[in-house]
């Protein structure tokens, strides 16, 4: 069954390019990107892991560890991650998982028979600290991920955790955000005291709130 948005993400005990991990465990109190490749030395892929490894400060900034995974073993990772680092000028710092029995890509409903029966499809999950899954995203093999997507919704994430507001259309750190509409009017200026402006009685914009 595919996971749905607010679903616990399953823990798991696997082999990685770092060696053993449990899920949940390695998660701690941190975010999660978690996401897969149909396999190792694919063109594409190669680029993704490159830019993760790029944007470990930006990661780490949100609080943030990544995953990938991939349905080889963990010899070829490693043989993969040598290419990786001489095509994209970078030194990886975090793990691929070796998922050679497909646990994983099962357990996470990663497989999709229609587009491919043996490899995993390259799909995004977002999982939060309490290890519910807040985002997924799955992309066709042909098209690359868009990495500052996934850092502004990580940044969406955690500003409206903390603060009854939506971020609006295309919405980039540091825009004006939208005031959730359960805030009576009356109420708006001691929780939002930097001012907003009234667009519709629906439609309550302010700034963005957590910042001086």
């Amino acid at each position: 069954m595919a996971l749905r948005l607010g679903d616990i993400a399953p823990n798991f005990h696997i082999m990685t390019s770092e060696g053993e991990l449990d899920f949940h465990q390695w998660a701690g109190n941190h975010w999660v990107v978690l996401y897969s490749h149909p396999a190792d030395f694919t063109p594409v892929c190669t680029t993704e892991l490159g830019r993760t490894a790029q944007l470990k400060d930006e990661f780490a900034k949100r609080n943030t560890k990544v995953i990938a995974l991939s349905v080889d073993p963990v010899d070829s990772h490693r043989a993969w991650i040598k290419d990786i680092e001489e095509t994209q000028h970078v030194k990886m710092n975090f793990p691929i998982i070796a998922d050679e029995n497909r646990s994983v890509a099962e357990l996470y409903d990663m497989i999709h028979p229609n587009a491919t029966e043996k490899t995993t499809v390259r799909t995004v999950f977002i999982i939060d600290p309490n290890k519910k899954v807040r985002l997924t995203m799955t992309y066709p093999p042909s098209t690359g991920r868009n990495f500052n997507e996934i850092l502004r919704v990580l940044d969406s994430l955690q500003l409206t955790d903390n603060y009854s507001v939506a971020t609006p259309v295309d919405w980039q750190h540091g825009q004006d955000v939208v005031i959730s509409p359960s805030i009576a009017d009356a109420d708006i200026p001691a929780k939002f005291p930097k001012g907003h402006t009234k667009i519709k009685p629906y439609l309550r914009t302010t700034p963005q709130p957590n910042l001086d």
